[in-house]
């Protein structure tokens, strides 16, 4: 779940995905009759989600099942509650990849979204145990801990860098007043890195940064904000990088990405354009060649919460 600069129609994204804006950031499609609720192209979720999944911390998993296995009524089935949803990708991949029996709550803004995520939703864990879904509409920054009651985990995918400070720290009381783990993925870390290299990369890469980070949304700093929200709430914090690697077999990708990329630094800085220009056109000709690659770095968190009964 990111922003986007360039809304695309739903009619037009049937056969286009639209410009992507962001590192991990779908466009916004506008909703016919359903005010201030972002729209975000399926067709850009998919595209992104092999590379999420290469991407995401699996050093992070290791104490993660450590944790589930040793949680208050063990023995029942994982609750987990997926914030931002999308069209589903953070399930379709960590499922399979935990035991037992799961429930997963999908929470989103979007029903469109929901839809997708529902009917892609993974029906088997790694032991072959039922996964079962249910959909949950809703404002995520707006959680109560009441909305998390009887979760086992809650999970997100490039959701941090999108929230304010006083949204991270709604998240945070949630998740600690539900008393269990949060696995938060894909969080922008405000570096990239383009090979071959270009004198523009810095100058592209501030003003998309700046964009990130417009009005009260955190951007790169969210991983830092969200470490210091949890900690405060007695939570241990472990943090891994998440970085999409990008070359030739993921041209698509990068093809949108750049176009994202480099139209969120001309919206920031608008005396950009012509310069821009003539660099998006250049790095998308390298791009088609198979000549250029890039590194976009995120970084993952697993949050610990203390445990039930520790006052220290």
């Amino acid at each position: 779940m990111n922003t986007s600069t360039t809304p695309t129609s739903p009619e037009a994204s049937a056969g286009d995905p639209g410009p992507a804006v962001l590192s991990a950031v779908p466009a916004p499609l506008p909703v016919t009759g359903e005010s201030e609720v972002p729209r975000y192209a399926p067709q850009w979720l998919r595209l992104r989600e092999p590379a999420d999944a290469a991407a995401r911390a699996h050093d992070l998993l290791d104490p993660l099942r450590v944790r589930l296995a040793n949680r208050p009524g063990r023995g029942t089935g994982l609750v987990v509650h997926d914030l931002g949803c999308g069209t589903g990708s953070m399930g379709r991949w960590l499922a399979p990849l935990l035991d037992g029996a799961q429930h997963w709550v999908l929470h989103d803004r979007d029903p469109y979204l929901l839809h997708f995520a529902t009917v892609g939703a993974p029906r088997a864990a790694a032991d072959g145990s039922p996964v079962t879904v249910a959909t949950q509409r809703g404002d995520i920054g707006r959680l109560t801990p009441d909305a998390l009651t009887g979760a086992s985990l809650v999970t997100a995918s490039a959701l941090l860098d999108v929230l304010t400070t006083e949204e991270i720290s709604t998240l945070a009381a949630a998740c600690a007043g539900a008393g269990c783990p949060a696995l938060l993925t894909l969080s922008v870390a405000g570096r990239v890195e383009l090979t071959p290299a270009h004198p523009m990369d810095e100058e592209i890469q501030e003003a998309f940064n700046a964009h990130q980070r417009r009005g009260e949304l955190l951007g790169p700093d969210a991983v830092d904000a969200a470490r210091e929200a949890f900690g405060r709430l007695g939570a241990t914090v472990l943090t891994q990088p998440s970085s999409w690697v990008l070359g030739p077999e993921q041209a698509e990708l990068t093809e949108e990405w750049l176009r994202g990329w480099v139209g969120a630094a001309v919206e920031q800085q608008p005396g950009l354009a012509a310069r821009a220009d003539t660099y998006l056109h250049d790095r998308l000709a390298a791009c088609a060649a198979g000549e250029l690659r890039v590194v976009v770095h995120h970084d993952d968190l697993l949050v610990l919460p203390r445990p039930t009964g520790d006052s220290g």
